[in-house]
């Protein structure tokens, strides 16, 4: 069970495994989602909106993600700042492609974004805390509590 604990400076691990999980399964939903948008299985739209371009950028989104939530999970101490790094790419990644999806996109494509930016925003804040977290329990202040 995750009780949102770090463990200080302890040589327990010290992460938070909601983030590598959220990372994880956005990562592969965007893999998901490239592969249906470089097929042409979801096309349509309208100019900006450009199913080979949004592949291509869902591709490279999901692959940093997927990478962030592995070192989460194999290295939690030294990924802190590459998983914190990683979503917020994919935070302005989804951003920029909502832009583009509310300007010509298709329904799903904007359903899937507006889905997909909370979660990741949901990722940041709390990754944000934990390396914050860490900054301060390198002083010896203990274990901190995350929500």
């Amino acid at each position: 069970m995750d009780t949102g604990i770090l463990q200080g400076t302890t040589s327990e691990a010290v992460g938070d495994r909601v983030v590598a999980r959220v990372a994880g399964g956005v990562g592969l939903s965007l893999v998901v989602m490239a592969v249906l948008h470089l097929t042409h299985v979801i096309a349509g739209g309208s100019p900006p909106y450009d199913p080979d371009s949004a592949g291509t950028a869902e591709g490279v989104i999901g692959l940093v993600l997927l990478i962030a939530a592995d070192r989460l999970r194999r290295e939690p101490r030294t990924a802190q700042g590459f998983a914190l790094g990683a979503v917020g790419f994919a935070v302005a990644g989804f951003g920029l492609g909502l832009v583009f999806t509310t300007t010509g996109g298709t329904a799903v494509d904007v359903a899937y974004h507006c889905v997909g930016l909370p979660l990741l925003l949901f990722a940041l804040w709390r990754q944000w805390r934990v390396v914050r977290a860490a900054r301060g329990s390198s002083s010896g202040t203990g274990p901190v509590r995350t929500p």
